[in-house]
C-alpha cells in the first residue's frame, strides 16, 4: 500500500490553506498513492481568537471538501485535523477523520492529551480552547483495485499524542499495523525528539508511521518543524521531507515485511500483560 504524508504551512486563511491542501492531496494521488495524511489543524491555525473563529461541525465545510477530494480521487484520506465545534460543548476539539474513497466518514478520533507546556520560553495551552477526547481509535482501510487487494488495520494519532506509548500500545493490541500522526511539532522539541519519538513508536509497536507536519511560521508567532516522515515497522526512515517547503513525502508500506518482523522479532507476543501493573501512587507531577 502506498502512503503519502503532506506538509503544510497553514495560517488563518481558510481557504488559501485548503486550496494548498487539495493541491498536494491531488499531487499525492498521481504519485500513486493510496492512503493520505494532512496535518494537524490544516484547514486553520493561529490564535485562540482565530481557531474559535475557525471552528467547524463534522458536517462543515472543510469536511464536505474532504469527502469531495477522496471521492474524486479514489483515495484514503486522512483530513488531518480540523478544530471541531461541537453542539452543546463549550470549548473546542482538536479532530483527526478518515474517509474512505467513497469520502464516507470511516472514523473519528479527538486528540487526547493536550499540549500544555512552555517551551523555548513559549507557553502553549491547547485546554484553554479544547477539550481532550478520551476514545482510543482504531480502524480498516481496505484497497481493492487491479494491483492488490490489501487491508491494513490503521490507529489515528494527534501530535502530541505521540509523547505517550500507551496509546499507541493499545492500538498496536488491537491490532494496528500502522499509525497516523498529523502534527503540528515546536522547532525545539522537533529538533530535539521528532525522529526519535516517530522512530521509536513504529520499532516498539512494529508498525509503520506516518507523521505530516506543519512547517515553518503561524500566527500568533509560532514556528513548526515540518520534516515529514514515513517509517517502517523495522524503525526505517522511508521518506523524510527534505527541506522547509509545502511538499508531498510518499513511500510504499510493505505489509509483507511488516508480518517478516513481526514473527521474527516476536515482541507483541512475548508480553506479558498478566505481570504488568500500574503503581498506585503516581510519580510526581503525574495525574
Amino acid at each position: 500500500m502506498r502512503a503519502a504524508a503532506v506538509q503544510l504551512n497553514s495560517n488563518e486563511d481558510k481557504s488559501r490553506n485548503v486550496e494548498i491542501a487539495e493541491r498536494l492531496v491531488r499531487r499525492s494521488a498521481a504519485e500513486g498513492a493510496e492512503l493520505v495524511v494532512l496535518p494537524e489543524k490544516f484547514n486553520v491555525i493561529g490564535t485562540s481568537e482565530q481557531l474559535v473563529a475557525g471552528a467547524e461541525p463534522l458536517d462543515g465545510p472543510t469536511l464536505r471538501w474532504a469527502a469531495s477530494v477522496a471521492r474524486e480521487l479514489g483515495v484514503w484520506l486522512v483530513a488531518g485535523s480540523i478544530v471541531e465545534r461541537v453542539e452543546g460543548e463549550d470549548k473546542l476539539r482538536n479532530t483527526s477523520v478518515l474517509l474512505d474513497p467513497e469520502g464516507t466518514t470511516r472514523a473519528v478520533y479527538r486528540k487526547i492529551h493536550m499540549f500544555d507546556v512552555e517551551v523555548g520560553g513559549v507557553t502553549y495551552s491547547e485546554s484553554d480552547v479544547e477539550t481532550p477526547g478520551d476514545e482510543i481509535v482504531v480502524a480498516d482501510v481496505e484497497t481493492d483495485d487491479e494491483r492488490h487487494n490489501e487491508r491494513l488495520r490503521l490507529g489515528l494519532a494527534i501530535c502530541y499524542d505521540l509523547r505517550f506509548p500507551e496509546l499507541f500500545r493499545i492500538m498496536a493490541v488491537q491490532g494496528a499495523q500502522a499509525f497516523t500522526l498529523p502534527s503540528a511539532f515546536t522547532v525545539p522539541t522537533g529538533r530535539a525528539h521528532w525522529e526519535t519519538l516517530v522512530r521509536a513508536r513504529a520499532i516498539e509497536n512494529q508498525a509503520f508511521v506516518i507523521a505530516a507536519g506543519q512547517v515553518g511560521r503561524h500566527p500568533p508567532d509560532h514556528e513548526s518543524y515540518g520534516h515529514s516522515l514515513i517509517v517502517d515497522a523495522w524503525g526505517t526512515v522511508l521518506a523524510r521531507a527534505a527541506d522547509e517547503a509545502e511538499q508531498v513525502v510518499v513511500a510504499d508500506l510493505d505489509l509483507e515485511a511488516q508480518t517478516g518482523v513481526r514473527a521474527k522479532l516476536p515482541s507483541l507476543a512475548n508480553r506479558r500483560p498478566d505481570a504488568y501493573r500500574w503503581p498506585q501512587a503516581s510519580l510526581a507531577g503525574a495525574r
